[in-house]
């Protein structure tokens, strides 16, 4: 899986929660994933639990603590830390590149990494000494969200890794813990990651933003889609930035749900 290159990846990683950490097999592919290209200047992450317009970014200037947005763990989990170190100059050149496409963007100085970014960095990149900054998603629409990550594409110049965080099928109703993570997935779920893998592996753009009328159990699969919007993002950005070329560096299912991630060029 070894791709090195100066320039960094454009990521779409399913992110799992928090008892992602407690899975030995995950968070050793996430590990060796990030192991597959140099290490990064800084990184922006669009997590799928950060919808907010205008396009917002977390804090650059005052440390706050994580965004623990879940409920009914045990304390462990709240307890994890992830203090990377502050990301301004990214954040000046987020807001530099999308206000060029028409993008008003705010900060919010008091907003931290909630855990569709801080659950997967912890076990790419544990020593938390690269900077980052989290973008909101301004809509779920899939050409605007698209349209913005082409306006990013930029970043990849200055050393940035752009990752999209989300999730290849997340329908909660499938999750069942006394199943075990390993349990065969719902077809419904299998299905949809069949067909995202073969539309991913062609670069079918259109396709892939029209999901809903073009994927098999699309609305089973995401009966809400912030889960696969960060996925827009990601393809806007590798797109504008020499084209689509999109590996799978993580497959199968947990709980039901498909961990699907990729490298997208």
């Amino acid at each position: 899986m070894t791709q090195r290159s100066d320039t960094p990846p454009v990521l779409f990683l399913s992110h799992g929660a928090p008892p992602l950490a407690d899975d030995q097999r995950w968070t050793g592919e996430l590990a060796a994933w990030s192991g597959a290209f140099e290490k990064p200047k800084d990184i922006l992450m669009i997590s799928a639990h950060w919808e907010n317009a205008p396009v917002t970014l977390s804090a650059t200037h005052q440390k706050n603590e994580l965004v623990y947005d879940f409920w009914g763990f045990p304390q462990n989990y709240y307890d994890v830390r992830y203090d990377a170190p502050m990301a301004p100059e990214l954040a000046n050149e987020v807001e530099r590149l999308t206000s060029a496409y028409g993008h008003h963007v705010e900060r919010d100085e008091t907003r931290g990494l909630d855990h569709g970014a801080y659950v997967p960095l912890k076990e790419m990149f544990p020593e938390a000494d690269i900077p980052v900054v989290q973008m909101s998603m301004p809509t779920l629409d899939p050409s605007g969200l698209f349209d913005l990550g082409k306006s990013l594409a930029p970043l990849r110049d200055r050393g940035t890794l752009i990752v999209g965080s989300g999730f290849t099928t997340h329908n909660l109703k499938w999750f069942n813990p006394a199943g075990g993570a390993d349990a065969a997935p719902p077809s419904a779920s299998s299905e949809f990651d069949h067909w995202a893998e073969e539309a991913m592996a062609r670069g079918d753009v259109d396709s892939i933003l029209d999901f809903l009328h073009k994927a098999p159990a699309a609305r089973e699969a995401h009966p809400r889609s912030e889960h696969w919007a960060p996925l827009y993002v990601a393809l806007g950005a590798a797109y504008a930035s020499g084209g689509i070329d999109a590996k799978t560096a993580i497959d199968g299912f947990w709980y039901g749900l498909s961990k699907r991630s990729w490298t997208l060029s």
